[in-house]
């Protein structure tokens, strides 16, 4: 089975992040992938998981890093296709470094970038889908009915307030 998104953790203090993005993946019946690669304790094994996943099929990578954060960046250097980076919550700067780090990118090596800790792992799996929705009517079709969903969401508390 080919995984279609590439989803790379700097350590395993960034697995929660990774398995909210995950979740929302699988509740799209998109396949990922879960690795923890280091751009700079691992960054050979990360350029080969890189190779790997273009010739496997993979359509899109989310890095999820904090602190430095350069692990986006250094996907991105890495492969022209899609890489959006999610900056860790965690560190004395409560994630402001790992955003600055991850959104900053040199003129040419793109990182789309979304908020920081969990709304950005969420978000991160909903961008990506976006982007494979693009030539899948299957995939469109499963983020049309979330956002019908979160309408009724709405719909439902504003009922509620209505009636008390």
């Amino acid at each position: 089975m080919s995984v279609t998104v590439s989803i790379i953790i700097g350590s395993e203090s960034d697995l929660e992040l990774a398995n909210k993005c995950a979740d929302t993946l699988n509740s799209l019946s998109i396949t990922n992938s879960i690795q923890v690669l280091s751009a700079h304790r691992t960054p050979g094994l990360l350029e080969s998981h890189v190779r790997e996943c273009e010739t496997g099929g993979t359509k899109v990578f989310i890095a999820m890093a904090g602190l430095a954060a350069h692990l986006a960046g250094a996907v991105a250097s890495k492969t022209v296709l899609p890489v959006i980076g999610v900056p860790g919550d965690g560190g004395p700067l409560s994630g402001m470094d790992a955003l600055l780090s991850t959104v900053q990118m040199p003129k040419g090596i793109p990182v789309a970038t979304v908020a920081i800790g969990s709304a950005g792992a969420i978000n991160s799996a909903y961008l990506a889908a976006q982007i494979l929705g693009i030539e899948s009517e299957e995939v469109r079709n499963a983020l049309l009915k979330v956002r019908e969903e979160g309408v009724e969401t709405i719909k439902k508390s504003n009922q509620k307030l209505a009636s008390s």
